[in-house]
């Protein structure tokens, strides 16, 4: 299949020094915002690459469920492969892809369980039905069919029946604290501009042009 002429131009916007915020954490949020304000259909979806001790690396998109100064969260059944993999290696990167903006963001960090505290109030906020799916799904196994799945889910209904699911054990979130942040922004010709910022040994964030 060749795939040679789908191309486009990249003409929508341009990021320039002078416009950078100090810290890389406003600087995401501004363009989180943007990503908003075009009503994006899940602006929070992040492509999540994770990699085994070996190096032998996977990706999945996955959903952002909360940003500060602390990191990136994400929650996930802690026996999936990307589980796995972030406890044997506990390093990962997550791409925004926004393409209405011609816009990505790439960070790059270490990866921390979050405290059970944190994962169980997010859990309770939850809708009813993703509540039952962390009981239901056993992550990243192989089952012989969907009707396993749908038997299980009709079981925990009955069996929390009064609506009040608890926390799974094997549920929870893992932040990625970050250690760089890039920004990019398409540009005509292929000349994008690229800006990182890296967090140096002293806790300083630098933001440094790239070459497309």
């Amino acid at each position: 299949m060749d795939l040679s002429d789908l191309r486009q131009s990249y003409t929508k916007g341009s990021n320039r020094e002078s416009a950078l915020l100090a810290r890389p954490f406003a600087e995401a949020a501004k363009w989180f915002r943007a990503a908003e304000t075009r009503d994006l259909e899940e602006p929070n979806a992040m492509c999540l690459a994770t990699a085994e001790p070996k190096g032998v690396p996977s990706t999945r998109i996955v959903l952002l469920q909360d940003f500060s100064e602390r990191g990136l969260t994400s929650y996930t059944n802690y026996e999936s492969r990307k589980a796995r993999q972030l406890e044997s290696n506990p390093q990962a990167a997550a791409n925004f892809l926004w393409m209405p903006l011609q816009r990505q963001v790439n960070v790059i960090g270490r990866v921390e369980r979050i405290p059970k505290a944190e994962s169980l109030e997010y859990f309770l906020s939850r809708p009813l039905g993703s509540q039952l799916g962390a009981w239901t799904s056993p992550q990243s196994e192989v089952i012989s069919s969907r009707s396993i799945l749908e038997v299980k889910l009709d079981q925990l209904k009955r069996r929390f029946a009064d609506g009040k699911v608890p926390l799974p054990d094997n549920w929870g979130g893992y932040r990625i604290v970050p250690e760089s942040f890039e920004f990019w922004q398409g540009r005509p010709n292929r000349l994008h501009d690229r800006f990182i910022y890296r967090l140096s040994a002293e806790g300083q964030w630098t933001p440094e042009r790239l070459a497309p």
